[in-house]
């Protein structure tokens, strides 16, 4: 049976991470508080995002505008979309 936490983003019990995806204090509060869905839809965030503001994960300046957007993902009001940004259509 694989573990389980109770989602703060989705409100909801899920399947936990398999491994914390952030060292330290930030890894074992994702690791004990995020499921792997809401994992995944930060994923997709995390590349819209990249894409729309044109960032280098290299960058030290975008890897720490991309972890304060995880946190309001995942923990609090949601973060940000870029201004203009359209979601693609469903076909």
């Amino acid at each position: 049976m694989s573990k389980t936490v109770f989602c703060v983003k989705l409100q909801k019990e899920g399947p936990a991470m398999a491994f914390a995806p952030y060292p330290g204090e930030l890894g074992q509060r994702l690791i004990e508080n995020v499921s792997q869905e809401a994992w995944n839809l930060w994923l997709a965030r995390q590349t819209m995002l990249i894409n729309e503001n044109q960032l280098s994960p290299r960058d030290p300046e975008a890897r720490k505008f991309l972890t304060t957007e995880m946190e309001a993902f995942l923990f609090g009001d949601g973060g940000t979309v870029p201004s203009g940004y359209v979601p693609p259509a469903d076909h």
